[in-house]
């Protein structure tokens, strides 16, 4: 070995033992003063007694002695300091620990990739110890009400941008345990997975390379199967933490999802609404292929002065353009008519939500690039290879990923 990294590991080595030891000395100090009393009434424990235990803490475990005893109010025995500590009666983790494994379990690919991480660091645990924390304090995460940051006593004005989109990732289906000479099988059943970032305009920047960014940003996912209308109200939840109802001005941007826009003016009904560019634009070009072929030079010709447009205020002008193909006598062929009349239905439903030059001078975005990376975040870790959840498997993850995210993952504890 390389002999400064191994004076290095020699030297680390030593002061996390002095950490270890120190802790168990701080903790073994609160054992000692810890009466043998009833937490909730104050009473002295019946047939009180010293017991060992110990768990495992960021430094390393710990091994302790406290008083423990029967508690008549709460029909239990306990150890009074435990619940000092908020420790469960077979817990084993020290808060601080669960908190830095939860956290290595949200952001790496499985929770064999979090073990090796967490050993890495120097806390080694079992994958399966991290899976059964997961699923803890995932259920946990269900329960919590979030509290409302409260607002400086000044602050600028500012502008909400909320984007909503849906993802898919892979379940256990129906037949997922059924024998192989079972017909029709289905084994892996796709869900979608409803997802939303919130964030103020003002917090849009740049980076060196003149890439956009955006200095902080909240998230909302919600379990596979979770209907719009629930969706909906987690959403506009979290809205109401970040501040819906102080913004100035509050922009939506979505794809075309009928249920998106439902869910828009049921939520947010006095939102600014936008189509997402870019799918505004795959439509124009599925328009352009049904009008003169797939990838030819006059569907390209077709196509770009009506993009200029678009970007360029005249969206009226290009619903205009684009209704008028089937007046008169001009006759297509029948899949080509079909996609015709579907695509020109579906600008006149967005007639409104396509002023792109509007959002662009307001400094408001046109596509939704925010919600996209966001669901590639979460597909990185939900919808990797061999990965096909189960229901509470997936769900107990996704609620702790949104909590890291979002910052939130202290409340579990606090």
């Amino acid at each position: 070995m390389n002999p400064l990294r191994e004076l290095e590991q020699n030297v680390l080595a030593e002061g996390r033992e002095w950490t270890r030891r120190k802790l168990e000395e701080s903790l073994q100090g609160q054992c000692e003063a810890t009466e043998p009393l009833c937490p909730k009434t104050g009473a002295r424990l019946k047939d009180p007694r010293w017991r060992d235990f110990q768990f495992k803490t960021v430094a390393g475990i710990v091994k302790l002695r406290a008083y423990y005893g029967y508690s008549v109010a709460m029909k239990k025995w306990l150890c009074p300091v435990r619940e000092i500590w908020k420790l469960k009666p077979h817990q084993r983790l020290s808060p601080e620990l669960a908190s830095r494994l939860t956290y290595t379990a949200t952001e790496t690919a499985s929770y064999e990739t979090a073990a090796r991480m967490a050993a890495n660091w120097g806390s080694p645990v079992s994958d399966g110890c991290i899976h059964q924390l997961v699923q803890q304090l995932g259920e946990a995460a269900e329960e919590l009400d979030l509290p409302t940051p409260e607002p400086p006593g000044t602050e600028p004005e500012f502008s909400l941008v909320i984007m909503l989109d849906g993802w898919m990732a892979r379940e256990r289906g129906p037949d997922w345990g059924a024998p192989a000479n079972k017909e029709d099988l289905q084994r892996i059943a796709w869900r979608e997975i409803k997802s939303a970032v919130i964030y103020r305009l003002e917090q849009r920047a740049e980076n060196a390379a003149r890439r956009g960014m955006l200095i902080e940003k909240f998230a909302v996912a919600t379990a596979p199967e979770t209907t719009p209308v629930d969706f909906g109200t987690a959403v506009h939840a979290e809205a109401l933490r970040r501040g819906l109802g102080r913004a100035k001005t509050v922009y939506l941007v979505m794809d075309g999802a009928v249920w998106l826009w439902e869910l828009a003016e049921d939520r947010f009904g006095h939102a600014v609404k936008t189509l997402d560019f870019h799918h505004a634009r795959d439509h124009l070009w599925a328009l352009a292929h049904a009008l003169h072929g797939e990838d030819t030079k006059a569907a390209r010709e077709w196509v770009q002065p009506l993009l200029r447009s678009l970007r360029g205020g005249q969206e009226k002008r290009v619903v205009r353009q684009i209704e008028q193909l089937l007046e008169g006598e001009t006759q297509y062929e029948r899949e080509a008519h079909k996609t015709i009349e579907r695509e020109i239905n579906y600008f006149r439903n967005h007639r409104d939500h396509l002023h792109y030059q509007t959002m662009e001078k307001a400094g408001a975005p046109r596509g939704s690039g925010a919600i996209e990376s966001l669901g590639k975040h979460f597909q990185r870790r939900l919808r990797g290879c061999g990965q096909i959840w189960g229901r509470k498997g997936v769900t107990h993850l996704l609620q702790l990923c949104v909590l890291v995210k979002n910052r939130d993952d202290s409340f579990l504890w606090n």
